[in-house]
């Protein structure tokens, strides 16, 4: 504000821009009234905005949006921060919270492509067999409870492409098939976490839960790998409660044109794969 305590262009170039995102596309009268701005002021700082690239109006309606620009911005800034480690250095204090708290072995697993990738790793007490390995290691997305919870929470037409690719690979690997990936997609958005046992490693057992990005879209997901009697009775929904609530807190900070998502193996050679 001024000195007189008046709002100056900027301000409320910001606030059209908010209320824009809050309510979609909108009329210039009632952009006006949601502000208390009047409709000259309210219609300039558009037009500037959409000299800009930064708001678009459809020719049709009259109605104006969220420009493209303000994409390319959110993805250059989600470069610069992916230069300081992204996605991966917002969870790096969280897996360590978790692995302390739990005694346990936790991965951060991201999308690349069809399958899931391990981001990051801490590492536990117990000596554990994973299907991913070491942090850089990949499995087919639905494969592990990481990466069904990822596959789980994409849009629907998505989630088809996925299995589209992926049941033929898993099936190779003769592990699952395309009825139990199904049932378990189905078993994992109504509990909002999975914990699917395979069986094939002998004695394991894991839990994982989705993490979604300030924009409510899956980004990643937290499991927990463990021997299969640690994870018995009551202990399972305490697991769930501890990795949810991270999950949450988290949401709000990931931006979802972080360079770690996009490319998650490109985010590792940066960073280096070696856990701190």
């Amino acid at each position: 504000r001024r000195a007189d305590g008046s709002v100056t262009s900027l301000q409320r170039a910001v606030q059209l821009l908010h209320a824009l995102a809050e309510t979609g596309p909108a009329r210039v009268s009632d952009l006006a009234r949601t502000l208390g701005f009047t409709q000259a002021t309210t219609h300039r700082l558009l037009q500037q905005l959409t000299e800009g690239g930064l708001v678009q109006q459809f020719s049709q309606d009259k109605r104006y949006a969220l420009g493209l620009g303000l994409a390319t911005l959110a993805a250059r800034a989600a470069d610069q921060v992916g230069a300081e480690g992204g996605l991966r250095a917002i969870c790096r204090p969280v897996l360590t919270r978790l692995g302390a708290a739990l005694g346990e072995t936790v991965f951060l697993m991201v999308r690349s492509g069809f399958d899931a990738i391990c981001l990051d790793r801490w590492e536990g007490p117990w000596p554990i067999r994973t299907f991913t390995g070491d942090i850089g290691g990949r499995v087919p997305l639905g494969l592990g409870q990481g990466a069904m919870c990822i596959l789980a929470h994409l849009p629907p037409a998505e989630c088809e492409e996925v299995l589209r690719y992926n049941v033929p690979r898993v099936v190779g690997m003769g592990v699952v098939d395309g009825v139990y990936l199904r049932a378990e997609i189905t078993r994992t958005r109504e509990l909002g976490y999975s914990s699917t046992h395979t069986g094939v490693l002998d004695g394991m057992a894991g839990v994982g839960v989705p993490i979604f990005d300030a924009a409510g879209r899956v980004a990643a997901a937290f499991s927990v790998g463990t021997l299969a009697a640690r994870l018995c009775g009551e202990r399972l929904p305490e697991v769930v409660t501890l990795l949810r609530n991270e999950a949450r807190a988290l949401a709000p900070q990931i931006n979802p044109f972080d360079r770690s998502l996009r490319r998650p193996a490109e985010a590792l050679r940066m960073v280096g794969s070696t856990p701190k």
